[in-house]
C-alpha cells in the first residue's frame, strides 16, 4: 500500500492526536537556519510547518490535504520519489516523520537535496535495535514493528545519500505529537483507540496484532506488571528512542 493509500484509509481522524510538539518543532526550525522558501514534503495536515517564512506543502493523500487549515501554505499533490520542482528552488526541504512511508527512501532524499540547498529530516533509527528493546510497547507488546523495517535502508545509508550529519531528538514525556512513541510515559494512552488510529504502526501490523497487544497491555496496567517492568521511566523527563535530525 502506498503512503496515500495508508492516509486514504486511516488519516480520517489525525489531527485529534496529532500535532506540532512545540520542543520538538524548535529544533527542526532551528536546523531550517535562515531559509526563507521551504518545501514541506509528505506535509499531511501541516503539523511542524515554520511560520513566517514561504513555505509550499508537498502531500500525496488527498483526505490528509483536505484537513489542512483554511490558512495552511498551498499544498501540492505529488510522492517524493518525483517532486514537480526545478533543482535548487527552495532554499531548505523538510520532511517530519514520513520517510518510513516512503517507496523510496533514498529517491525521495535525494529529491529533496536537488530541489534545496539545505534538508532537513525528522525520522527514526530503524537500524538500532537497540531503540526497540528500550521501547517496552514494542519489546513486549509489539514485536511484529521488527517485520515492518526489513529491508529499509538504514539512518547511515540515508545520511550518506544526502550527505547529512545526524542529531538525536528526545522524547519529552509530554510530547504533544501523538506518534507510535510518544506516550512512552503514559500507557494508558496505547488503550485509547483514536490514539492508535493516528499512528500507521497499528494499521500496518494487522487488527489481530493490535488486539492481542492491547488486551495485553491493559492486563498488565491493571496487575501492576507494567509499572514494576517500567518503574525506570517514572523518573525520566525525556527518553532516547531512536528519533533523529537529518540535516544538511
Amino acid at each position: 500500500m502506498s503512503s496515500a493509500q495508508l492516509y486514504d484509509t486511516i488519516g480520517a481522524a489525525y489531527t485529534v492526536t496529532r500535532r506540532t510538539d512545540p520542543r520538538i518543532a524548535a529544533r527542526i526550525w532551528a536546523a531550517l537556519g535562515d531559509a526563507r522558501t521551504v518545501v514541506n514534503v509528505g506535509a499531511g495536515t501541516g503539523s511542524y510547518e515554520p511560520p513566517g517564512r514561504d513555505v509550499t506543502a508537498v502531500e500525496p493523500s488527498a483526505l490528509m490535504r483536505a484537513q489542512r487549515p483554511a490558512d495552511a501554505a498551498p499544498c501540492v499533490a505529488a510522492d517524493a520519489e518525483s517532486l514537480p520542482f526545478e533543482d535548487q528552488s527552495f532554499d531548505a526541504a523538510m520532511a517530519v516523520s514520513t520517510v518510513h512511508h516512503w517507496r523510496d527512501p533514498i529517491a525521495g532524499l535525494r529529491e529533496l537535496r536537488r530541489v534545496a540547498r539545505r534538508v532537513v529530516v525528522f525520522t527514526c533509527d530503524d537500524s538500532d535495535t537497540g531503540w526497540r528493546r528500550r521501547f517496552w510497547l514494542t519489546r513486549d507488546y509489539l514485536p511484529e514493528v521488527a517485520g515492518l523495517l526489513a529491508g529499509r535502508p538504514s539512518l547511515t545509508e540515508m545520511a550518506d545519500a544526502i550527505g547529512a550529519r545526524t542529531e538525536p531528538v528526545l522524547v519529552p514525556w509530554d510530547c504533544a505529537d501523538g506518534f507510535f512513541e510518544a506516550h512512552w510515559r503514559r500507557p494508558e494512552a496505547y488503550l485509547d483507540d483514536r490514539v492508535r488510529r493516528g499512528v500507521s504502526v497499528w494499521a500496518r501490523v494487522g487488527p489481530e496484532a493490535e488486539r492481542r497487544a492491547v488486551r495485553s497491555l491493559r492486563d498488565d496496567l491493571v496487575s501492576g506488571r507494567w509499572a514494576e517492568r517500567n518503574r525506570d521511566l517514572v523518573a525520566l523527563d525525556a527518553a532516547e528512542l531512536g528519533l533523529r535530525l537529518l540535516v544538511t
